[in-house]
């Protein structure tokens, strides 16, 4: 019988083995779990206090405090296909041969470019651009007074 032991103990000392390692697998499969877990709980955590920050800059709640605006009828077109494009391209060509070409813009290119945006802003802007040219007259005009009546002291004395 001892032969026959042996095999019994050879056996139960494989199912042992066999056992063990099956339970380390397990255990391996667990912690993986756990670490994939936690790390998809850390990236939950860091998109929540990206989407906070983002709150932060959400500016949308001011809108109906803003003036409403013209909208552009330019861009009728939301998506450019090839063709669009190119004749924007093209287009756009065009318009700066023409601003190159301009004998204002050869001679003085800012000057130019004051004058046009001048021309093409609102009249709202242009009323506030005014105001502010005037302030400076009137500190210009203070400053002629104190001039001339120094130069009309100094006349005085001769």
């Amino acid at each position: 019988m001892t032969g026959s032991s042996k095999k019994h103990e050879l056996k139960s000392k494989q199912k042992l083995e066999k056992k063990l390692s099956f339970y380390t697998k397990v255990k391996d499969a667990v912690t993986t779990l756990n670490a994939k877990k936690t790390i998809s709980k850390k990236k939950k955590q860091r998109s929540r206090s990206r989407q906070k920050k983002l709150k932060a800059y959400d500016l949308s709640g001011f809108a109906e405090f803003l003036p409403e605006t013209a909208a552009p009828e330019q861009m009728t077109e939301a998506k450019l296909n090839c063709k669009s494009r190119q004749a924007l391209v093209q287009r756009e060509a065009a318009q700066l041969k023409a601003v190159l070409s301009n004998p204002q813009f050869q001679l003085d290119p800012f000057a130019a470019i004051h004058q046009h945006l001048l021309a093409t802003q609102p009249p709202a802007a242009a009323k506030k651009d005014d105001a502010a040219k005037h302030g400076k007259d009137s500190k210009d005009r203070k400053r002629r007074r104190k001039k001339n009546a120094s130069s009309s002291a100094q006349s005085m004395e001769i």
